[in-house]
């Protein structure tokens, strides 16, 4: 499989639509959890690299913790921790979607060369 193939987006709806059969994922969360130290670490990187931890990210967490009205801080704080996963699940496939393709460019120089054809 070449690392530079491209995805309809009807594969990717079928393969998403695949993840949720029963016991799909138990070899890649048995891959993950060997992985995730140094997943974390790339995970981290990449969210430091695009700015999603600055100074913006510290200003709204003091927004936050700062309200007066403790209904609208938990509010805030939900609404603050909803955005935080769902960047670190885009970014987290990101990073996993390129690990895929490593693995699959490690399976083409192991592989041994095609037969000419004459």
């Amino acid at each position: 499989m070449s690392s530079d193939r491209t995805f309809t987006a009807e594969e990717v709806d079928a393969a998403v639509a695949a993840l949720t059969e029963p016991g799909r994922l138990d070899h890649a969360q048995d891959v993950i959890t060997h992985a995730a130290p140094a997943l974390q670490q790339i995970l981290g990187q990449a969210l430091q690299e695009g700015g999603w931890f600055g100074g913006a990210h510290e200003q709204e967490v003091q927004r936050v913790a700062s309200g007066e009205d403790l209904e609208q801080r938990v509010t805030a704080l939900r609404v603050l921790l909803a955005e935080e996963t769902r960047i670190g699940m885009l970014v987290g496939a990101a990073v996993g979607f390129q690990l895929a393709r490593e693995l699959h460019a490690g399976e083409a120089a192991d592989a041994p060369p095609a037969p000419e054809n004459p």
